[in-house]
């Protein structure tokens, strides 16, 4: 099908209870909401990271909202009944898979937990009408093969993080059937890969890792470099979210279902091959090495097929992979520099949406 476009008409005015609005792709996606005129409210614990995206682009002078815990059933009825939304996006996460062996039951309470009390309180506020769900790519039992996995593929986790994401996929599916659908509340959830982009400060995240160790003229260390990830620019599966949110306003229980959003197979590339392509890119020197010891289990090989999403939603990446290392390291470099970072950040989602390089 032809290329569905995200929609300001249909934006404009809307109004959208965004959960995780100071983490790193939430902070994104709640700047883009309000460039596109929608009426946003935001539920998230404070920012986890100093600095952080949240604060660097001023959000709060853009979008409404409260720092409070979705683990708090009855705070997030609350915020959620009396904001009277039309569509609720669900990004609140624990979204570490190592600081997930580090608490794991915190990272089961805050995914798994924490998403029921959402899913709840849509059943108590008549005016949503949908609901997106945001999972993770690492949600499949990953069989180490090399296909890329698809929406229908077995569901599993090794590590806390992972098998949680799995858990909230079930949760959905489960709570979509049993309530939401006679309801006329159409839920779907997406699986996104790996993310990158400007504003990122998390621990154990590639780009953030790289970023502070060369900033400081210090060798990153690595852990896993052979391992295989679907690498992407934050605002390309962010893209795809917006056009599926706004399908399931449009089109209703015929989309309530799960989606892949991954990059092109060019953005298929080693922990290594990253490194490389960004010390390219660096304006100074770049040194790395492979730390020693037994690290926690990760999982070597991960791809994804979201023909789904380009099929029926005519969805597809905007930035390959040279493309969204640049625009990472120049929104990082522009931050550094003191620039002006909201308008930064904006401008970038202009270009993105214009398909600018």
């Amino acid at each position: 099908m032809a290329g569905m476009v995200v929609s300001r008409s249909f934006w404009a005015g809307r109004r959208v209870f965004l959960t995780g609005h100071s983490g790193f792709k939430g902070s994104w996606l709640a700047l883009w909401l309000s460039e596109l005129g929608a009426e946003v409210y935001g539920y998230s614990l404070a920012p986890c990271t100093s600095p952080a995206l949240h604060d660097s682009a001023r959000l709060a002078e853009r979008v409404a909202g409260e720092f409070a815990d979705i683990r708090d059933a009855e705070q997030l009825t609350r915020s959620l009944v009396a904001f009277e939304p039309e569509i609720v996006l669900h990004l609140a996460a624990q979204p570490l898979v190592r600081e997930s062996y580090r608490t794991p039951a915190q990272t089961y309470a805050t995914n798994v937990t924490g998403t029921l009390n959402l899913l709840e309180a849509v059943r108590r506020c008549d005016t949503v009408r949908a609901v997106l769900v945001v999972t993770s790519d690492k949600c499949y039992e990953n069989r180490e093969w090399l296909w890329p996995y698809r929406e229908q593929d077995a569901l599993g986790g090794h590590d806390p993080y992972s098998s949680s994401k799995a858990c909230v996929e079930l949760l959905c599916a489960s709570w979509r059937e049993s309530f939401l659908r006679e309801r006329g509340v159409a839920l779907a959830t997406a699986r996104a890969g790996n993310v990158i982009g400007g504003g990122d400060w998390s621990a154990d995240r590639l780009l953030p890792d790289i970023l502070r160790a060369w900033d400081a003229g210090q060798a990153l260390t690595l852990r896993y470099p052979g391992a295989v990830r679907p690498w992407q620019h934050v605002l390309d599966p962010l893209q795809g979210y917006l056009l599926l949110a706004q399908a399931l306003v449009e089109q209703g229980q015929a989309l309530a279902q799960a989606w892949n959003f991954g990059p092109d197979s060019e953005g298929t590339a080693t922990v290594g091959e990253v490194v490389e392509a960004m010390a390219a890119l660096w304006p100074g020197e770049a040194r790395w090495a492979v730390e020693a010891g037994v690290q926690p289990h990760e999982a070597g090989l991960l791809t994804l097929d979201s023909s789904r999403a380009r099929q029926q939603l005519g969805w597809r990446p905007q930035w390959d992979l040279q493309q969204a290392l640049r625009q990472t390291l120049e929104w990082h470099r522009a931050w550094r520099d003191g620039q002006d970072m909201q308008q930064y950040s904006r401008a970038q989602i202009a270009a993105h949406e214009g398909g600018k390089q």
